[in-house]
């Protein structure tokens, strides 16, 4: 069976670390954006408002999302002027298809831009990032061919360009024009135990679903999961209100385990995840019940079995989890 997954807090992890690395301190000089609405989560003209001729000072993540703190290094009355090339095809590559079409735009981003910009804009700025299923942040040559399913093109000061590509479109792009960004939840690395005890303590649903409520733990995803219940000996269908207080502790200390191991790792290449550097992780070698349905278990050798819980599988080994 092939599994379809999105980016959970490892590869997210990863690949803020590898282009914090790469692209902190290069300026923004200017901005293309794609004609695909799905990716644009801000206004293309905010967004291009934001971006251009900001400084990158930090890359980070926040849950799932990738976080490019900027400072805004521009007057918003030329920005304004500016904001036209954002839907221009880049550097004019585009095909003579593509730039009719982002022409036919263009006086709505012009509409749109003149409203932004009658306020100043804080000096301080955020580009949020969510990769979606097959989202990637690549750095790369002006010269290298524009992959398909581009959908934005930052050029930086140091001659590179900083590509988001998403085939499938179900990541989405964002600014905050203050550094106020904050997902929901709490930071499974961060969290002590009481608090993570008192999130899941009394609540009926099951544990597997509890796990993946971004409300209450953010970051953990399907894989993660997965593999912290089977180190904590838990059935994800077990309702959480069961769980004792020290088979809490366990699960917290599994989390973390598995969290560190699998960012230690570069993340889980189960599907389309690469890295900033276009690399595959190496977490998925590790997977002890994750998309291992039928194997026989790494500790007592019963097969691994996969259930469906709220549309989601779940693998667990029916003898070491109860």
């Amino acid at each position: 069976m092939i599994f379809i997954t999105m980016p959970e807090l490892p590869e997210v992890e990863t690949i803020a670390r590898g282009l914090a690395k790469r692209v902190t301190g290069d300026v923004i000089e200017s901005v293309w954006l794609g004609q695909k609405k799905e990716p644009l989560k801000s206004p293309a003209a905010e967004i291009a408002m934001v971006l251009d001729h900001s400084r990158i000072t930090e890359v980070r993540r926040i849950g799932k999302h990738i976080v490019f703190d900027l400072d805004r290094m521009g007057d918003p009355r030329v920005e304004q002027a500016r904001v036209a090339r954002a839907l221009l095809p880049a550097n004019g590559r585009g095909t003579k298809r593509k730039q009719k079409k982002s022409k036919a735009t263009l006086s709505t981003v012009q509409r749109e831009a003149a409203g932004s910009a009658r306020s100043t804009l804080a000096s301080k700025a955020q580009w949020i990032v969510h990769l979606g299923m097959t989202g990637r942040l690549q750095v790369c040559d002006p010269q290298t061919e524009i992959a398909k399913h581009t959908h934005a093109i930052l050029k930086l000061s140091s001659g590179r360009e900083l590509r988001f590509v998403d085939p499938r479109r179900f990541g989405r792009l964002s600014v905050a024009s203050s550094a106020g960004f904050d997902a929901t939840g709490v930071e499974p690395l961060e969290v002590d135990l009481d608090r993570f005890v008192e999130l899941f303590r009394g609540r009926k649903t099951p544990i597997k679903s509890a796990l993946l409520n971004q409300k209450l733990l953010r970051g953990v995803g399907n894989i993660y999961a997965d593999e912290s219940l089977f180190r904590a000996g838990l059935r994800p269908r077990r309702r959480a209100s069961s769980i004792t207080h020290e088979q809490l502790r366990k699960l917290y200390l599994s989390i973390q385990e598995v969290l560190k191991e699998a960012i230690a790792l570069g993340g889980s290449s189960v599907s389309d995840y690469v890295n900033a550097d276009g690399e595959e992780g190496f977490f998925q070698l590790q997977h002890r019940v994750y998309g291992r349905e039928g194997e026989p278990c790494l500790v007592c050798k019963t097969p691994i079995k996969r259930v469906v819980i709220a549309g989601r599988s779940s693998h667990y080994c029916p003898k070491c989890q109860k």
